[in-house]
């Protein structure tokens, strides 16, 4: 499997080789990526999708940063949150290649491995992401941030569809956290307030909206 942390265990291959996590296997995965935190301090987390308008965490402050060697792309079926595996939605994945501008959250000490084990629940629920450590570029320091990019062998894995394909997968699709194109509104909504560049985003809303 690509894009692992650098010092995750190679008893874990077993596991994210596997379509999901089973209950037990969570705290594996788990202390395996609070063992190759490098630093003793607070732990850094990058949000490049829903995680920049809804992180479900608590945090100690937020700034926009930039990772380069990876780029934000609509790559990855949902059959979960914004979908079933019968009726796949399309999410945002962190994809090799280019630069993505994102959240980067702060996270105190105290609370770091209960966020990391909330971040593995939510962005594993299916093994179509992979846990990893990116280097965070924000406001003149470079930060390393745990982040989940995408598993590029998994079968959820969409690569780079074209618009009319993407917009097919959104429209009316629904999964447990909610409805896909309402994703895809506030991703697009929230990106433009960061004073980002929006025009990919926007055509394909309006293509999945009309």
């Amino acid at each position: 499997m690509p894009n692992l942390m650098p010092k995750i265990s190679k008893s874990l291959s077993d596991i994210l080789d596997q379509y999901a996590l089973k209950e037990g296997e969570y705290k594996k995965v788990l202390n395996s990526i609070m063992e190759s935190k490098k630093n003793k301090g607070d732990l850094w987390v990058f949000g490049y999708g829903s995680l920049m308008w809804r992180p479900g965490f608590p945090y100690k402050e937020k700034q926009l940063g930039i990772v380069h060697g990876y780029h934000r792309s609509f790559c990855v079926y949902s059959h979960f949150h914004r979908g079933t595996k019968e009726r796949p939605g399309l999410v945002l994945g962190l994809d090799l290649g280019g630069s993505c501008k994102g959240m980067l959250y702060r996270v105190s000490l105290v609370d770091a491995e209960a966020v990391v084990e909330y971040l593995i629940k939510r962005e594993m629920v299916t093994n179509a992401y992979a846990p990893a450590w990116v280097k965070v570029r924000a406001g003149g320091l470079v930060t390393l941030a745990h982040t989940y990019t995408v598993a590029q062998n998994h079968t959820q894995y969409a690569g780079k569809l074209t618009l009319e394909n993407a917009a097919q997968h959104i429209r009316g699709n629904q999964g447990k956290s909610g409805n896909n194109a309402d994703y895809l509104r506030k991703t697009t909504s929230y990106i433009e307030k960061m004073g980002l560049n929006t025009d990919f985003l926007r055509s394909l809303q309006n293509l999945v909206e009309n």
